[in-house]
């Protein structure tokens, strides 16, 4: 099984433009994220997807592979997809690494490309289980609902009258799909279920995708805004 990371970065962010270039104790977070999906034994290549040419630059300047994508693009999915359809070379599966975590523990991406081990599976992503409460009806964190055989049956970002005996998963936000199951979802107008909870995986699930979810005890530090780069700096000072 051959499989391609691929890190989609934009420049603009309403929070906090030129995010993938923030310094991190003297790298760019860019920089950071492809040195940490590098150690994923999993992966045979890792290209960064941008609409811009200062990270498209930056990237070249530190040896990483980067690739122009159109500014057009509603999510990280489709900007990956790009990449796909652009490239010679053919992958079996494509995993969407998120840009802003700039210390992913490298076992995650390969957790994720594992999943793909059951034929079943055409689209792969990660939950840890809550352990803090007051996440459950945070609606800043979405939560993934699954089986017992770890299969998504739903992804929301509120819980409502939860059971203190069960146990609930936050959704971790790397994805890994068939490369051709990729193409397919960037087909797919928006759903309903979509469009009300804000979650581009509803899509998936409301037309009948299996989208497989593994248990993880990580969770990386994602940045936000600058002060998330301040608590990032104190803690790996």
């Amino acid at each position: 099984m051959k499989v391609i990371g691929i890190i989609p970065a934009r420049y603009d962010s309403s929070r906090f433009p030129g995010k993938p270039l923030a310094d991190i104790l003297g790298k760019s977070m860019i920089q950071r994220v492809c040195e940490q999906c590098k150690k994923a034994s999993s992966l045979s290549k890792v290209i960064v997807a941008t609409d811009d040419v200062r990270i498209f630059n930056h990237v070249l300047g530190f040896g990483g592979e980067v690739i122009m994508t159109s500014s057009s693009h509603p999510s990280g999915t489709d900007r990956c997809n790009e990449v796909i359809q652009s490239l010679e070379e053919k992958y079996d599966v494509a995993i969407n690494i998120q840009g802003d975590e700039p210390y992913i523990n490298p076992g995650q991406i390969d957790q994720v490309a594992s999943l793909f081990s059951s034929k079943e599976v055409s689209i792969a992503t990660l939950a840890k289980k809550i352990e803090d409460e007051s996440i459950i009806t945070n609606i800043n964190s979405p939560k993934a609902i699954f089986d017992s055989n770890g299969i998504a049956l739903n992804f929301c970002r509120k819980i409502t009258n939860p059971n203190q005996k069960k146990s609930y998963f936050k959704h971790i936000g790397i994805y890994g799909y068939l490369t051709e199951t990729l193409t397919e979802i960037c087909k797919l107008p928006p759903s309903d279920n979509e469009i009300k909870e804000r979650l581009e995986q509803l899509r998936w699930l409301d037309n009948e995708y299996i989208v497989k979810v593994g248990i993880t005890t990580h969770e990386g530090i994602s940045v936000d805004t600058l002060e998330d780069i301040e608590k990032i700096k104190a803690q790996m000072g």
